[in-house]
């Protein structure tokens, strides 16, 4: 198949043929230290007069090579890079979600997930309204305001109407100062009119795991069932942004293919996005396959370690420098600290990956999609965050004021995001402390918040966003944003 970013077929946009050559040109050019020095040079932030910032990112050969390289002094040039590009658009700030699991009913056979229909030792279940509701308030009185929908496949079970039905109850519930104000969904791949309902519905972002690109393991790996159909799978971004969903998320399953290769295919597809709708995608997802009920990742033989886990995050930090990146519990906490810091800007915390997870007093297993590897409370994600210098945010504000797709873009390349995203990072950040936090928690917090209210460049918006944390702390008054 002949390679363009532009077509809307998936087999084009992720030609098989030009990702061996992107593995063959990376081989090349691995131990080119002029070249890869150049790439560097090309990928550094360029920090304009005016405060605003730009940064050309890399296409996908270019970054394959940085992937492949063997260079030690330029591998540690490459970390110090990535953790630049990172500060330099999203700051110190790191924002919370949790997963909410609504059914693990599903009919598709894939090889690595517990939910595969064939798989007889998994209590089935899925959540009812009341049930949702009371999953939520169970989110909310930890403090959380975001969310990611989690739902098997089902025509019969999980029916598009009953996922619109589920986003209607969570948004309609406000328990004591708690709200949801993001709801982000990760369900198959479906029709235009079916994602044209979900924006309807008011979801954040439309996230979607491709799994593997490479389309013979894909078929392998998703023997039956609707999702056995790799095109309809990979072209599914392209019908959620016809059905108007201009923040989507992908991301691929580190283990299941060769990660250089998966690395590659994403990268084309944030380049295809971008060639086609102006936009790339809102997040990367780096999940890497975890044991589960009946899955041993053992018999995978593409596992990756940490150092290459790191390196990966890295460089999808230097190609895609306005992309958020998501790391889930799936990671223990030394992993995740080390990500932290060279790209990843989302984390979830106190996630429970089963269904009704959140009302169980013990951590039920008996519907886990994987192990949780970080099993910490959200007070302690929060506080082990501050500990190393980071601002945990729990902001909305974006996806509410209608900066998504392009026009989040545009403010994050304005420079405009430590006058906007880091006000709203304290001020989400002060009503978790008022309303959820531990006391010792609370203390460290607000002493954060009064050091990094000092670092808004502008004044008024320094000044205003003080009163209104100090609204919050005296106060039951709530949901301030710029």
């Amino acid at each position: 198949m002949n390679y363009n970013p532009k077509s809307l077929k998936a087999e084009e946009f992720i030609s098989h043929e030009e990702i061996l050559e992107t593995l063959r040109f990376a081989d090349e050019k691995k131990n080119d230290r002029a070249y890869i020095e150049s790439i560097l040079e090309k990928a550094k932030p360029i920090y304009n007069p005016n405060g605003s910032l730009h940064c050309g990112g890399l296409n996908h050969r270019e970054a394959s090579v940085l992937l492949a390289c063997e260079i030690p002094d330029l591998n540690e040039k490459m970390i110090k890079l990535a953790e630049e590009i990172k500060l330099a658009f999203y700051g110190n700030r790191i924002v919370l979600f949790a997963p909410l699991y609504l059914s693990n009913y599903c009919v598709n056979g894939c090889t690595y997930c517990p939910y595969h229909a064939k798989n007889k030792t998994i209590a089935r279940r899925k959540l009812t309204q009341e049930e949702i509701r009371k999953e939520v308030i169970a989110l909310q009185d930890m403090g959380h305001k975001r969310l990611a929908l989690e739902a098997g496949e089902d025509p019969v079970h999980n029916p598009i109407e009953y996922i619109l039905e589920s986003i209607k109850t969570i948004y309609s519930i406000h328990h004591k100062n708690g709200d949801i104000r993001r709801v982000n969904v990760n369900i198959a791949a479906t029709t235009v009119e079916n994602y044209r309902k979900l924006k309807e519905a008011g979801i954040g972002t439309y996230i979607l795991f491709q799994e593997t690109y490479h389309k013979k393991a894909y078929e392998e790996l998703h023997p039956t069932g609707p999702k056995h159909d790799y095109c309809y799978h990979t072209e599914a971004m392209d019908r959620a942004m016809e059905g108007g969903i201009d923040d989507v998320g992908i991301g691929v399953l580190f283990g299941l293919d060769k990660y250089r290769y998966e690395f590659a295919g994403l990268l084309m597809h944030a380049e295809h996005l971008e060639a086609v709708h102006g936009v790339g995608p809102h997040t990367i997802s780096v999940p890497r396959l975890k044991k589960a009920d009946d899955i041993d990742p053992t018999q995978f033989d593409n596992g990756i370690d940490d150092e290459i886990f790191s390196k990966i995050i890295a460089c999808i930090r230097i190609a895609v420098p306005y992309t958020g990146m998501i790391i889930s519990t799936r990671e223990s906490e030394e992993v995740r600290k080390k990500a932290l810091s060279m790209g990843i800007s989302q984390i979830s915390g106190a996630s429970r990956t089963s269904v009704g997870g959140y009302t169980d007093e013990e951590r039920p297993h008996d519907t886990e999609q994987f192990d949780v590897s970080d099993q910490r409370t959200l007070d302690e994600v929060v506080q082990w965050l501050m500990d190393l210098g980071y601002i945990p945010s729990f902001c909305t504000a974006c996806y509410r004021e209608g900066r998504t797709g392009d026009r989040f873009m545009a403010l994050c390349k304005s420079g405009q995001i430590q006058n906007c995203c880091h006000p709203n990072a304290l001020m989400t950040l002060a009503e978790y402390l008022t309303d959820y936090a531990s006391p010792e928690t609370r203390k460290s917090g607000e002493e954060l918040i009064k050091e990094e209210l000092t670092t808004i460049p502008n004044e008024k918006r320094m000044r205003i966003a003080g009163e209104h944390i100090e609204s919050i702390y005296q106060s039951n008054k709530r949901d301030f944003y710029f």
